[in-house]
């Protein structure tokens, strides 16, 4: 009969720092579920729908409750829109 051993791996490391955390602009990219152009398109400065951001030096960084309050604002203008027949 052999013997087989199972060799257990640690599990990723948490990326997740808290709340406080900024993000970059991939990591936002990957909470929003939009492509990372997509990201740097809503941070133009003649963009009707910004993004908020903090530009550190060269340095895209976003807050995940920032970010949060722009997804429940655009969930409440959604609502808000009549619906298409």
């Amino acid at each position: 009969m052999a013997v087989t051993h199972e060799v257990q791996t640690d599990p990723e490391p948490e990326t997740d720092l808290g709340d406080d955390a900024l993000l970059t602009v991939h990591d936002t990219a990957r909470l929003l579920k939009v492509s990372v152009t997509w990201v740097y398109e809503h941070v133009r400065p003649d963009t009707e729908d910004r993004l908020p951001f903090v530009k550190l030096g060269k340095y895209l960084r976003f807050d995940r409750r920032d970010l949060q309050t722009y997804i429940d604002t655009k969930r409440t203008e959604s609502r808000r829109q009549p619906r298409r027949h």
